[in-house]
Parts: C-alpha cells; sequence; structure tokens
C-alpha cells in the first residue's frame, strides 16, 4: 500500500471516530438534560420528587382517620 492509501485509511478511521464521538455527546447531553436541575420542572427527579410530596400527603390524610 502507497502513502496515499495509508492517508485514506487514516482520514476514514478519524470519520468514524468522529461520528461515535458526536453520537455520544448527543446522548450524554440528552440525558443530562432530562435529570438536570434546570429543566424547569420537567426533569425526572422532580417528577419524582413532586410524587413523593403527594405521596406523603396522601399518608397523613390516611393517618388522620
Amino acid at each position: 500500500m502507497g502513502v496515499q492509501a495509508w492517508v485514506a485509511v487514516a482520514v476514514g478511521v478519524m470519520a468514524i471516530l468522529s461520528g461515535l464521538y458526536a453520537v455520544a455527546r448527543f446522548i450524554v447531553r440528552s440525558i443530562m438534560n432530562e435529570i438536570g436541575p434546570q429543566a424547569n420542572g420537567k426533569s425526572l427527579k422532580e417528577q419524582v420528587n413532586r410524587l413523593e410530596q403527594r405521596l406523603d400527603h396522601i399518608y397523613t390524610i390516611l393517618l388522620e382517620r
């Protein structure tokens, strides 16, 4: 193989690795937006916290009876 073929292989490998990096970065950002505190009340953590508060309220109502 000549120099031109080796350069073509190197460029191809770099293109594939760049694509994989971009996909991984996109997935990580999507997950962090779902979990993170800047989701304006729509994050999974905040939804769980609201459900826990409602459940605590239901328990207090049931204990009063």
